[in-house]
């Protein structure tokens, strides 16, 4: 008996050494910025992940419940009114239109849709991601249907003009 406690407490103890080195774990809420929820978010989602996914991101609110729900479903400790004050703190902070972290300026190809993708797919992404997903043609009205619906937004002829630039010019056959 004493053999087995000894060895699920050397077990416990090589899982909180694990735990406490992992660079995930390391980060803390001061990474994040103020407000009501930066700790909840800063735990919670750092039980599996670093915040670099997070603070790189920017969805609307239909996108970051769909987010939330899933980390939920997959574990994260969140109660529903912890739930609640994470997804108001995610669209403050995190949504269309706050300032993304500094990337590489990006020259898109001439053409209709140009200006619409530099409004609205920068709201959300640099446009360095835009020009380097590997989509093939016919999977961008799909993909722009779906980032309007997260923004919230029925612009269908926006969409269609954004759609049908990105698949001519970053589209693959």
């Amino acid at each position: 008996m004493t053999m087995r406690i000894l060895l699920w407490s050397a077990l416990l103890a090589v899982s909180i050494a694990a735990t406490a080195t992992n660079p995930a774990r390391a980060q803390t809420a001061q990474a994040l910025p103020p407000g009501e929820g930066r700790d909840i978010v800063a735990v919670a989602c750092t039980q599996c992940h670093t915040l670099n996914p997070l603070t790189a991101l920017r969805d609307g609110p239909v996108g970051w419940k769909r987010h939330v729900y899933n980390m939920v479903i997959r574990g994260a400790q969140l109660s529903p009114r912890d739930v609640d004050t994470v997804l108001q703190y995610l669209n403050t902070n995190f949504g269309p239109g706050q300032s993304l972290p500094p990337a590489k300026p990006i020259t898109l190809a001439a053409g209709a849709g140009k200006e619409l993708v530099e409004t609205r797919c920068a709201l959300c992404h640099d446009l360095e991601r835009v020009t380097a997903a590997k989509r093939q043609k016919r999977e961008w009205p799909g993909v722009v249907a779906n980032m309007f619906y997260r923004f919230g937004l029925a612009a269908p002829d926006e969409a269609g003009a954004i759609s049908s630039y990105l698949a001519a010019n970053y589209g693959t056959d």
